[in-house]
């Protein structure tokens, strides 16, 4: 049997295949496991074969050029069934996977894969009564899976035998499965047993109830899947820019989720959109599945119609228009340099502070610097509130309950952030390491009572407001140190998401100040407080090198 993650990976490598960074960072980290198992996941290549073997053998085309022909898949897909399939518990044999995010350009076969799948996972993956969905936000679209898949069983002698259409659906009856579209207007989405969710064209989904609702349908099978595939789309503050950054951070490191797999294929940069060299890494099946002439004429129609561009480059390319712009690369806000605290003990720091509401985190910093040395150590502390814990965990899918763990994460009795614990923690660094804030800036928004309380106990308090007069030039001095790698913030990752979240917005004078991205719950606290801390250092830093 042939290991095709092996085989992709190795043409990936070779420059054969032109891939995008998203794309190499996954089968990367598959090729890893596949060398070096993580216990207790082990890789079978007899099991990640299967649905291969079922798709190739069973299912048959219904369209144009291939109708009536057995589906071969292409490398890329057979790649990806591996990469679902193939990862199991040794000792139960069930699939790690759960979930999976695909982004790929349009007319890369998408829909025959999909049903492909789905009618394995209803008649090949030995389940009980498996039930399969494919959805998305209007029946419409949804059933454009479910036709695929249909027709695929008309074409098939095997299949025809065993699978019949019913009015609404397609049913097996000697496994008691069903294949069945839904819509997020269909009269009910609860008390579905779901084996497979099939989520068509996420990015026309406004919010995420539907993805919710069939997420949870699955929790009484034993190795589930939810399958999610979409171009990028118009569609802003959806349920795709959530998935989509879940996915990235999840490839970056910065979450750890073994059970979500993720195929991004999409430029690397928006100016490929005109080189030919480059159209692969978005379409995995061009010169294939997808005809490379008619992708030539779309791109040439673009370049001569500015109205026909964004089409493109969102559905053929993968481009995301957003109305404000992500501040940095992962690559570089990445700095896994540490130090040990002892280092920094008796010095003098910039401290810095962003206060939350019910809500957020809130975030205490400290900058220090060393003498002859223009580089900053960060150290940072994080509060949020004990009874919010749960349900932040579960909602937004942050793993706050081991940030708490590890004592990055300061966990505030009752409901609400405490800044009397904020200001127990200025007042325990001096205590026990010595180390003296010579000013604390603070956002003057909701902090009234909590300054006070901190110049009782002695601290300079310096007012920052969070508007472009006062942050735009410290942000992009910031920006600099942290591209060059000049500020240690002890590889944290609570600071690391929070720096991955932070959009920038700019005036007609291209003065900058931070935002959050699309949803609430890409928390930038930790940012806002580190420029906090930045902005005073900024603007007392000959001060501050004469005393240290």
């Amino acid at each position: 049997m042939q290991n095709y993650i092996l085989e992709y990976w190795r043409k990936i490598e070779s420059g054969e295949i032109v891939a995008c960074k998203r794309l190499k960072q996954q089968f990367q980290k598959l090729v890893e496991e596949i060398e070096n198992p993580r216990d207790p996941w082990v890789f079978d290549l007899e099991k990640a074969n299967r649905p291969i073997e079922f798709i190739e053998t069973f299912c048959r085309h219904s369209k144009g050029k291939w109708i009536g022909k057995p589906v071969k898949l292409e490398l890329f897909q057979k790649a990806k069934i591996q990469a679902i399939y193939g990862f199991v518990h040794k000792e139960t044999g069930l699939r790690r996977c759960r979930e999976v995010f695909t982004m790929v350009g349009r007319k890369n076969g998408k829909s025959t894969e999909m049903a492909a799948l789905g009618l394995y996972m209803m008649a090949g993956d030995g389940e009980g009564g498996p039930e399969v969905y494919t959805v998305a936000t209007k029946k419409d679209q949804a059933r454009i899976v479910f036709t695929e898949a249909t027709n695929m069983v008309s074409q098939s002698p095997a299949l025809r035998k065993h699978i019949k259409k019913r009015k609404s659906d397609l049913y097996m009856p000697v496994v008691f499965g069903k294949f069945e579209p839904l819509a997020s207007e269909s009269n009910s989405l609860d008390g579905l047993n779901s084996h497979c969710v099939i989520i068509d064209e996420l990015h026309a989904i406004k919010d995420r109830n539907l993805y919710d609702v069939m997420k949870q349908s699955m929790s009484a099978r034993e190795q589930p899947l939810l399958a999610m595939i979409t171009t990028a789309g118009f569609v802003r503050e959806c349920i795709f820019d959530d998935i989509y950054s879940y996915a990235c951070k999840v490839l970056d490191g910065v979450i750890e989720d073994e059970r979500f797999l993720t195929f991004i294929y999409e430029l690397d940069d928006r100016s490929e959109w005109s080189d030919f060299r480059a159209w692969e890494k978005a379409n995995p099946g061009l010169g294939s599945i997808k005809s490379y002439d008619e992708l030539a004429l779309y791109v040439e129609r673009a370049q001569h119609d500015p109205n026909f561009l964004p089409t493109v480059l969102t559905k053929d390319f993968n481009i995301r228009e957003t109305a404000a712009g992500t501040w940095l690369t992962f690559e570089q806000i990445n700095n896994e340099e540490t130090f040990d605290i002892e280092e920094l003990r008796d010095c003098y720091a910039v401290g810095g502070a962003d206060l939350s509401s019910t809500t957020d985190l809130t975030c205490a910093t400290l900058l220090i610097m060393k003498p002859g040395s223009d580089k900053k150590y960060c150290i940072q502390q994080y509060f949020l509130p004990a009874e919010l814990l749960e349900q932040r965990v579960t909602e937004d899918k942050i793993p706050y309950d081991k940030w708490a763990e590890r004592r990055l994460l300061t966990l505030c009795a009752g409901n609400k952030v405490n800044y009397s614990d904020v200001t127990a923690w200025f007042v325990n660094m001096y205590q026990e390491y010595g180390i003296r804030p010579l000013w604390i800036g603070y956002d003057p928004w909701n902090s009234q009572y909590w300054v006070e309380e901190m110049k009782n106990m002695g601290f300079n308090m310096i007012e920052v407001r969070q508007g472009y007069k006062t942050l735009s030039q410290p942000m992009k001095e910031l920006e600099a140190d942290l591209i060059a790698h000049k500020i240690n913030y002890n590889n944290n990752p609570i600071l690391k998401w929070c720096l991955t979240n932070t959009n920038v917005k700019r005036d007609e004078n291209d003065n900058i100040k931070p935002i959050k991205g699309q949803k609430s719950r890409q928390r930038i606290d930790g940012a806002v407080s580190l420029l906090i801390a930045y902005t005073v250092l900024f603007n007392n830093m000959q001060d501050y090198l004469n005393i240290i």
